[in-house]
């Protein structure tokens, strides 16, 4: 990133911006989470931890390519897959009763 904010307001504003498209893409990958939950048959199937160290790795790969902290980006994204996961096994739960 070669932006260089004036003010800690310009960085906010910056900052705001970029917690707006983070939310909206949050969006989108819970839609697509819901409708992953259709697709598992069992509740291992929704926790899937081979699958979570996929996306481990993959995310932290493209953090040292972007110039991002491993380690931050891994934290980041274990808690978010952890809360997705609860939504998840909420969904397939449901969808197990139907």
């Amino acid at each position: 990133m070669d932006v260089r904010c004036t003010s800690i307001e310009d960085v906010r504003s910056r900052i705001d911006h970029i917690d707006q498209n983070l939310v909206e893409l949050l969006a989108q990958r819970g839609q697509l989470v819901a409708q992953a939950a259709t697709f598992k048959k069992t509740t291992d199937d929704v926790r899937a931890p081979a699958r979570v160290e996929q996306v481990i790795a993959k995310v932290r790969a493209i953090a040292s390519d972007t110039g991002a902290s491993p380690d931050v980006v891994e934290r980041v994204y274990r808690a978010m897959i952890a809360a997705f996961i609860d939504e998840e096994l909420k969904l397939h739960a449901g969808l197990s009763r139907d």
